[in-house]
C-alpha cells in the first residue's frame, strides 16, 4: 500500500453519523484528555479482567479441589491475550502506556507533559482497581466456599494473603518466608527483560517486528515473565499491583496490605523500565539504519490524524519523526 493512502481518514470512505461526527469533533477539540484516560483504564481492566479471572480459578481450583480447573500455564497465556488484545484495543486511542513504569519512561525521556502522565497513571490503576472488583463479583460464590474451606481447615491466616489463598486473586503476594531481597532481584531482572523486549519491538528500523505483531510480542515477553518466575513473586505492572491491593483492601481489610512487599511490589518496575529504556537506547538503537515500511506508514497516519485533529489539511503531513519521540507511541 503507498504511503499516501494510511492518510485518508475513515470517515472519506465510511461516512458517520452526523451525531457521531458531530460527537466526534468534541471529543477530539474539548476532551480528548478524558478519552485517553478512559482508554488507558479500559486497557488495565482488560489485561487485569483477563489475567486475575484465570488466577481465581486457578487459585480456587487448588482450595476447593477441583481437578484441571486452572493452571500457571493458562494464568500467563491470559496475562498474555489480554494484553495484546489491550494493545490491539486501546494503543490508537492513548498510545498504550498501561503501566506506569513507561508512563514515566515517556516523561523523563521523551518530554512527556507530567500532569497529562499524572492523569494516566491514575485511570490505568483504576481501570486495574474495577477489574479485580468485577472478578470478585463474578467469582464470590466461589471465593466464599474457599474462604470458609480454610476456616474450616484452620489455614486461613497462613494462606488467605499469599499466592495461593484467595486474597491472592487480586493483590499480589510473596509465600511466607520469602527472602524480600531476592524478591526484589527476581522482579527487577523480570521489569527489564520486559522494558528491554517492549523496546525492542517499539524500535522503528526492527524489520522483524511490525504494528500488527507488536501486541502479540509484548503479550508473550509478559507469558514468559509469569510462566517462569511468578512463583518467586512478581509484579510488572505498578497499575495491576495498586488497582489489585486496593481491590483487595476493599473487599477484606487492611489485612490484605501485602505487608513490606506492597512498596517493592509497586514502585521496583519503575527503575527497572527507566534502565531498560537508557540501556536500548545506547546498545541496541541507531537512528542510521531503514527504518520499517510498516511502521513508516503507520507513523504518516498517525502524524496525519494529528493535524487533522488540530483543524489542518488531511492530506500529506511532514515526514515522520522517529517513533520514541511521538507522545501517542510510548508503550
Amino acid at each position: 500500500m503507498s504511503a499516501p493512502h494510511t492518510t485518508v481518514p475513515v470517515s472519506a470512505v465510511v461516512p458517520r453519523a452526523p451525531a457521531l461526527a458531530r460527537w466526534e469533533k468534541t471529543k477530539n477539540r474539548r476532551v480528548s484528555w478524558l478519552v485517553e484516560c478512559v482508554a488507558e483504564a479500559t486497557g488495565t481492566f482488560l489485561y487485569t479482567f483477563a489475567g486475575a479471572g484465570s488466577t481465581a480459578s486457578f487459585v480456587l481450583g487448588n482450595i476447593l479441589k477441583i481437578d484441571g480447573l486452572g493452571s500457571l500455564l493458562q494464568v500467563g497465556l491470559a496475562y498474555s491475550v489480554g494484553i495484546a488484545l489491550a494493545l490491539a484495543i486501546c494503543v490508537t486511542t492513548s498510545g498504550g502506556h498501561f503501566n506506569p513504569g513507561f508512563t514515566v519512561h515517556a516523561v523523563v525521556f521523551q518530554g512527556f507533559p507530567i500532569r497529562k502522565a499524572l492523569r494516566l497513571i491514575v485511570a490505568q490503576i483504576f481501570g486495574a482497581y474495577i477489574a479485580c472488583l468485577l472478578v470478585y463479583v463474578q467469582y464470590k460464590q466461589l471465593i466464599h466456599t474457599a474462604v470458609d474451606a480454610l476456616k474450616g481447615a484452620g489455614l486461613y491466616e497462613s494462606l488467605m494473603f499469599t499466592p495461593n489463598g484467595p486474597g491472592g486473586i487480586f493483590g499480589l503476594y510473596v509465600n511466607p518466608g520469602s527472602n524480600l531481597g531476592y524478591v526484589v532481584l527476581n522482579e527487577f531482572v523480570c521489569d527489564f527483560i520486559i522494558g528491554i523486549c517492549v523496546f525492542g519491538v517499539l524500535d522503528p528500523s526492527n524489520h522483524l517486528a511490525s504494528p500488527t505483531t507488536l501486541p502479540w510480542l509484548i503479550g508473550l515477553a509478559y507469558g514468559v515473565v509469569i510462566w517462569g518466575f511468578s512463583p518467586v513473586g512478581v509484579a510488572a505492572n505498578a497499575a495491576r499491583d495498586l488497582g489489585g491491593r486496593f481491590a483487595a483492601l476493599t473487599l477484606f481489610g487492611t489485612a490484605a496490605s501485602g505487608g513490606k512487599y506492597a512498596a517493592l511490589a509497586a514502585l521496583t518496575n519503575i527503575p527497572a523500565i527507566l534502565l531498560a529504556g537508557l540501556f536500548y537506547e545506547v546498545v541496541f538503537a541507531d537512528s542510521t539504519r531503514a527504518i520499517n515500511p510498516d511502521w513508516h506508514q503507520i507513523i504518516a497516519a498517525m502524524q496525519a490524524n494529528a493535524v487533522r485533529k488540530a483543524g489542518g489539511e488531511s492530506g500529506s503531513p511532514s515526514p515522520p519523526a522517529s517513533i520514541l519521540s511521538d507522545e501517542k507511541l510510548t508503550a
